[in-house]
């Protein structure tokens, strides 16, 4: 299963990660969340790079492969979607449906909710 099996054209929900996850553990997740978020909860293997870091940093992202974006409540990594789609080479890139809020409260409680 690939991430264009899943959601919608922009989003997937916390499920469907999990399951894509499940079947491929090295499927990349990218946080956009500041350092001081991560710190109070994350998710194990995410490549961690604040939102106002992506554009200096845009070379750390492979466009050949699926990409799952997430940040708290979903909002920061949907923009986030939307700028890499811009650019032209990101086709295979989807937010993480209410971030690891929603991550928390529907698949891992042991997640830090803050």
């Amino acid at each position: 299963m690939t991430l264009a099996d899943v959601g919608s054209e922009m989003e997937l929900s916390p499920q469907e990660l999990q399951r894509l996850r499940s079947e491929n553990p090295a499927l990349a997740v990218l946080d956009c969340r500041e350092p001081s978020e991560c710190t109070l909860s994350s998710l194990p293997g995410t490549l961690d790079i604040p939102m106002g870091q992506i554009p200096d940093r845009i070379a750390e992202l492979n466009p050949g492969e699926d990409l799952v974006v997430m940040c708290h409540h979903g909002v920061r990594s949907l923009r986030v979607v939307q700028w890499l789609r811009r650019q032209g080479n990101f086709s295979r890139v989807k937010s993480l449906r209410g971030g690891i809020e929603a991550w928390s409260s529907e698949i891992d409680p042991e997640v830090p909710r803050y």
